[in-house]
């Protein structure tokens, strides 16, 4: 079931370096939001604080709240693991596991999660996941080959595959188009369209026309200064934020003034 997100006065830190500071927004379940904004400014650590992904980096740590559907997501007793099961990720350049086939691909988070599965639920979860990332009448017939063998965006769409099969409640997407061609890139975006009936779905991209097509809501993020932490500008709808945005920076980010 997909779950809102609730972030309340969040700064991100490296160490002692603060690389994104005060951020607050609540994210609707069943929606796409879009975190735009220039490169360095803080949108995909945002992104991976969101299922503690960016904890992998010694040092890293969080102050503020995150909330899903009302409880903590750095509460003391939650696991990071646990996290990352319920909110998936798929990264910006397509990362199938080279040694495994299509099918073990989406088989591989379950896998990691210690389910024993039968022969004919591991045959339901690579269908019904496949099916969900648009992928399966295109390698039905071949899931025992290689899934590096397919193209760009087949390949993104297995990871998909391979993120939804665990059932997460929240797909995170660090620019997932950007690796890809405009055909590839339409697939995925339409992807998104339907995946949200059942998830909520954060994306992070360069692609304003891409963040204007596929999100409900836009964050705005960018450095007030050289040197400066990250901040979020603005957080609306985003057919506000495209057409009458509150803040001049906004405005002048998306007409391609600077960034």
């Amino acid at each position: 079931m997909a779950k809102s997100i609730d972030v309340s006065d969040l700064n991100i830190y490296y160490g002692d370096f603060l690389a994104v500071e005060g951020v607050s927004m609540t994210i609707k379940a069943k929606s796409v939001t879009a975190f735009i904004g220039p490169s360095g400014c803080g949108k995909s650590t945002m992104l991976r604080s969101l299922n503690r992904m960016h904890e992998v980096i010694p040092g890293a740590r969080v102050e503020g709240k995150v909330m899903v559907d009302g409880q903590s997501l750095y509460g003391p007793e939650v696991d990071p693991v646990a996290v990352r099961r319920s909110i998936g990720m798929v990264f910006q350049r397509p990362n199938p596991f080279p040694t495994l086939s299509i099918y073990d691909n989406v088989l591989a988070g379950s896998r990691l999660n210690s389910r024993k599965l039968s022969k004919s639920d591991a045959d339901g979860i690579v269908e019904r996941s496949l099916k969900g990332a648009n992928l399966w009448n295109e390698v039905k017939d071949r899931l025992g080959k290689p899934g590096q063998g397919l193209s760009g965006g087949q390949q993104q769409r297995l990871c998909i595959a391979r993120a939804i099969a665990v059932e997460p409640e929240v797909l995170l997407m660090d620019e997932p188009c950007s690796a890809l061609d405009p055909i590839s890139t339409s697939a995925i975006e339409d992807l998104i369209h339907e995946l949200k009936e059942r998830y909520t779905i954060v994306i992070v991209t360069h692609n304003m026309q891409q963040a204007a097509r596929v999100s409900d809501e836009t964050g705005f993020f960018n450095l007030k200064a050289a040197g400066q932490p990250g901040h979020l500008v603005e957080f609306n709808p985003t057919k506000k934020m495209f057409s009458n945005p509150d803040e001049p920076s906004t405005e002048a980010y998306i007409s391609g003034r600077f960034g």
